[in-house]
């Protein structure tokens, strides 16, 4: 699975460290939500499964597409504002056990979130290596929103598929990254970020190849070729299908060092490439590439304009059916006058406060992605969940659900903790995930996510 395509049984095994902290910090979660809601007289297992979105999610692989709640002031929230991947698979595993849509919505985002957690290990591992990789996913795992990962929601699917189809653009499988990417815009509208990256790296992978066959610089781009794509053949992913996303051993640090620990803590800031957002994507035959781009935004363009050809409004008809949520996309217009609001009265301009410190932390992670040289299809990734993030006109609460799937910023956090001693990490992520937890079931408990 690691490499799609290879034997799936060594891949497991090199990500089980993170797999089995990832469980952990979940099982972590589920319990202290568990014990917060008995206490409180709720059932966690219905905070997970039948509020907020996940009932619209089971009512459409339940009733299918057509429901839809008019306001009082005239607001109409129809179901066909939810991308229909994860009802789809509702529906499918209701048909084929005892589940019901609501179990069938937990069991999905149960699994996918392993996914998605070994997604963002193979992803990391591949630029960073493996000890990064398992503190990636430990960082992703104890997000304050981390509870989302559990919940009958769309998050943890689409963060696995996004996550896998990054994976297969690092290592030049672009038509299995059209696949997933167009899987993942079936999941969310987010599923253009998916797209752009796919799209971006095939297009610098292009003009690359481009490049290198021009007669002027045939010998530079040969000499260039041979000290930033060769890979080191004692790395556990060299293969027939290996790409240029290749680990700098001296830039991203030595297997020993990740390992035991007695050698010298590498340096894990840079990337494979030495430039910021090298843009050195793995060959493959033009045809399977061009194949792949094609693949990518099919999904998203499918549901979009079906939603169009059933509203009578073509394609901007999905467009008309978020403006009914008061939802779309200002620019940040709508949340930047949100925040200032904040500051016209106290206590409220101590949120204030904290939402500028928030959106201050997210720009500044970008910033250091960009500074430390990860690749091209990470950063237009995050770059677009990012900006759809903070530049929707409504559903502030939910902004720092809808960055959950920006695991790329995460990475340089992870890098910071994988340079630690492995006690001190152990520490800090499980106090962490103590708060992590605790918040959690603070928050489903209270307001919960919109």
């Amino acid at each position: 699975m690691t490499d799609l395509g290879t034997r799936t049984e060594p891949a497991l095994r090199r990500a089980a460290p993170a797999l089995l902290g990832y469980a952990a910090v979940r099982v972590l979660g589920l319990l202290t939500l568990a014990l917060w809601s008995a206490a409180r007289d709720k059932s966690a297992y219905t905070l997970l499964t039948a509020r907020w979105d996940a009932l619209w999610y089971t009512r459409v692989a339940e009733l299918g597409y057509g429901y839809e709640v008019r306001l009082p002031n005239g607001d109409v929230h129809s179901n066909l504002a939810f991308f229909p991947l994860l009802p789809w698979l509702e529906r499918l595993l209701h048909a084929t056990t005892p589940l019901s849509y609501a179990d069938a919505g937990f069991v999905v985002a149960l699994l996918a979130s392993v996914a998605a957690a070994w997604g963002v290990f193979a992803v990391t591992d591949h630029i960073y290596g493996r000890r990064a990789g398992v503190c990636a996913v430990l960082v992703w795992a104890v997000l304050p929103v981390g509870v989302v990962q559990s919940m009958a929601y769309s998050e943890s699917l689409f963060t696995a598929l996004a996550a896998w189809s990054l994976y297969a653009v690092l290592t030049g499988r672009w038509v299995t990254a059209g696949l997933l990417a167009s899987l993942a815009g079936l999941t969310r509208p987010v599923g253009l970020a998916v797209v752009a990256a796919v799209w971006v790296a095939g297009i610098a992978a292009f003009l690359r190849d481009r490049r290198d066959r021009a007669p002027s610089g045939s010998a530079t781009a040969a000499g260039e070729g041979t000290a930033s794509t060769v890979r080191d053949p004692s790395a556990p992913h060299a293969g027939p299908h290996a790409g240029p996303f290749v680990r700098n051993r001296s830039a991203a640090g030595q297997r020993g060092a990740q390992a035991g620990g007695h050698a010298p803590a590498p340096d894990l800031t840079r990337g494979r490439g030495t430039e910021a957002g090298s843009s050195h994507i793995p060959g493959t035959h033009p045809v399977r590439r061009a194949l792949g781009m094609a693949l990518a935004p099919v999904g998203t363009a499918a549901y979009v304009l079906w939603v169009g050809h059933r509203t009578g409004k073509g394609p901007f008809g999905y467009l008309d059916v978020q403006a009914g949520w008061r939802n779309g996309f200002d620019g940040g217009y709508a949340f930047a006058r949100f925040v200032a609001d904040k500051f016209t009265s106290f206590p409220s301009a101590l949120a204030g406060v904290g939402l500028i410190v928030g959106v201050g932390l997210v720009v500044w992670l970008y910033v250091v992605c960009v500074r430390q040289g990860q690749p091209l299809p990470l950063l237009v990734y995050a770059g677009v969940v990012t900006a759809l993030a903070l530049c929707a006109s409504s559903y502030f609460g939910s902004k720092p659900r809808l960055l959950m799937p920006a695991f790329p910023l995460l990475l340089p956090l992870a890098l910071a903790l994988a340079r630690s001693g492995t006690r001190r990490s152990a520490v800090t992520v499980a106090l962490i995930a103590t708060a992590s937890a605790l918040y959690g079931a603070f928050w489903l408990n209270g307001s919960g996510p919109p």
